[in-house]
């Protein structure tokens, strides 16, 4: 019996969907291919051949792959944000604030796109409304960790540290294991001179991650702010121990460090020649 038209488009689909899945981008744009040979009207095929295409960083061919669905199906929200996708992913963060929120207009419960939407803005500086495309996503998802940390990081932008700080607790109630959020928890309770709650927030971080170069430099900030340079040069040395090439630069221009950056004991370190391939130990022993 032959195998209709319709059949051969699901078949087409399937393998594509299931390589997809399995990180096979090229085989997958393959059997997306031989799905629009069949029906070049297909919109779905489009729009995940465009996916896959992004996956391979071929934006190009990705982006004339969305603009292909938009014009079979210019209400299609799906194929809005894919396009804002490609379109962060080469920089292009304005055009990417418009397509997404041109998916949302479409579709209200896109979450993806309200994230996405967020994250560009964010690299716009567009702080606010950032904030803004985060809430909307709460309002949907008030468990969305990631939300809430971004969240957070649109807030301290503006200068408020305890705003910030109320979304960072909220992330690492969501998401107990979040270091990173623990980390920048201690960075904002460093804004807010406690430092106290900065060292505990930090000590979290390494308990969920260890070597944790980001927290080791925290703690040396937060013994730094208070004019402790040794114990500062005690943290500091773990993370240039880790990636010595970030960490000797940073801190000769961190503000927070500007208090010890001229003492003994940061000088020998930041003089000394630590291989960026020594183990760090943790001082917490």
């Amino acid at each position: 019996m032959a195998v209709s038209q319709l059949q051969t488009s699901q078949i087409w689909h399937g393998q594509a969907r299931a390589l997809f899945s399995a990180g096979h981008y090229r085989a997958a744009v393959k059997r997306y291919n031989r799905a629009l040979e069949v029906d070049p009207e297909d919109v779905d095929a489009w729009v995940n051949r465009g996916h896959a295409l992004c996956q391979l960083e071929h934006y190009d061919l990705a982006l004339e792959s969305f603009q292909r669905a938009l014009k079979l199906a210019p209400q299609r929200a799906a194929a809005w944000h894919g396009h804002g996708l490609v379109q962060a992913k080469t920089a292009d963060f304005a055009a990417a604030v418009e397509s997404f929120s041109q998916a949302i207009a479409l579709d209200e419960h896109n979450r993806e796109a309200c994230f996405n939407r967020g994250h560009a803005l964010l690299r716009l500086n567009r702080f606010l409304e950032a904030a803004e495309s985060f809430d909307q996503l709460i309002q949907q998802e008030p468990d969305n960790y990631r939300a809430w940390y971004n969240r957070a990081i649109a807030l301290a932008a503006m200068r408020r540290y305890h705003d910030a700080l109320s979304c960072l607790d909220t992330t690492v109630s969501i998401k107990p294991a979040c270091h990173y959020a623990w980390t920048y928890r201690g960075v904002m309770l460093n804004k807010l001179h406690r430092f106290r709650d900065a060292l505990l927030s930090f000590e979290q971080s390494l308990h969920c991650r260890a070597p944790n170069a980001n927290a080791w430099y925290g703690k040396a900030a937060t013994y730094a702010l208070q004019g402790k340079s040794k114990a500062a040069a005690k943290w500091l040395r773990n993370a240039i121990a880790v990636n010595p090439s970030l960490y000797r630069v940073l801190v000769k221009t961190d503000p927070n460090f500007s208090l010890v950056i001229n003492s003994g004991d940061l000088q020998t370190l930041l003089q000394s020649h630590t291989r960026a391939g020594e183990n760090a130990q943790d001082s917490l022993k």
